[in-house]
């Protein structure tokens, strides 16, 4: 991999992790049709995702401080009516992280089967990201104040099973969060934050990964440099596409990501069946 691949890989990375068009599958068309081997498109990956979560807290880091605030000040613990916002925010993170732990922990080699699937799965599922965000454009439903306890599961549902290649994450909870009728300026900034720590688990566990199976060897055909360039590309376009992303779904402007991955999802069955 050179330098102008990584940088490549990272712009994508950067605006397909927030927009809602799928970052996994584009990686995984991207890597395809570059010829990347498994470690070397680890290695990337993992760094790449790495950035994207730095954009989301340089954006996000007046929300975050506020959760944190939130979270560790004096306040009675009676019950959950009685905490404050941001605490129930930080429950809802959790809550919302409880399917996606479930999926990763017994069902890790199976996902990562379908993973190595190929381009067909990757069409497929874009195609059904492009149902999501169509279905969550047209529907009009009641739209709630704040995203509750039962919300916020179902939320990290529809996480947990985005983590099939070409199944926007972005796109899968947002939609799903438009269906059950939470407002649309709450549902991006919830989206964004509640995947952070499931993307740090996972890139801890292919950290391990790699260090089991030797930095050298995971480093075959990829210089540190060529690693930063996608590093600094991921994040600053990241940035970008978050805050673009968050003024999107308030606007309600979703249906046009539906095309694109429409095309995108055809494009792929093609190129996977040929």
């Amino acid at each position: 991999m050179d330098w102008l691949e990584a940088l490549i890989l990272g712009i994508v990375q950067g605006l397909t992790e927030f927009l809602p068009v799928s970052s996994s599958g584009h990686l995984t068309i991207l890597s395809t049709l570059f010829g990347f081997s498994g470690e070397e498109n680890l290695t990337m990956t993992v760094v790449l995702h790495i950035a994207t979560v730095l954009s989301t807290l340089v954006i996000l880091w007046h929300e975050i401080v506020w959760i944190f605030k939130d979270l560790f000040s004096k306040q009675n613990w009676k019950s959950y009516q009685e905490l404050n916002e941001g605490t129930k925010y930080a429950i809802n993170i959790l809550i919302s992280m409880i399917p996606v732990a479930i999926v990763g922990f017994l069902f890790k080699d199976k996902v990562e089967a379908i993973f190595g699937s190929g381009l067909l799965i990757v069409g497929i599922m874009l195609l059904v990201t492009a149902s999501l965000l169509a279905f969550s454009y047209f529907a009009k439903p009641r739209q709630h104040e704040h995203i509750s306890k039962w919300h916020a599961f179902i939320i990290g549902v529809g996480q947990a099973i985005a983590v099939m290649p070409g199944l926007s994450r972005s796109g899968t909870t947002i939609a799903t969060g438009l269906l059950l009728g939470d407002k649309k300026e709450k549902l991006a900034q919830f989206s964004f934050l509640m995947v952070i720590p499931p993307v740090l688990g996972e890139a801890l566990l292919n950290l391990m990964d790699i260090a089991e199976s030797g930095f050298s060897t995971a480093m075959n055909g990829i210089s540190a440099s060529t690693l930063m360039v996608g590093f600094i590309a991921a994040f600053l376009t990241g940035c970008l596409a978050c805050k673009w992303m968050i003024n999107i779904v308030k606007k309600g402007k979703l249906i046009w990501f539906a095309v694109y991955c429409v095309i995108v999802g055809i494009l792929a069955i093609c190129l996977g069946v040929c």
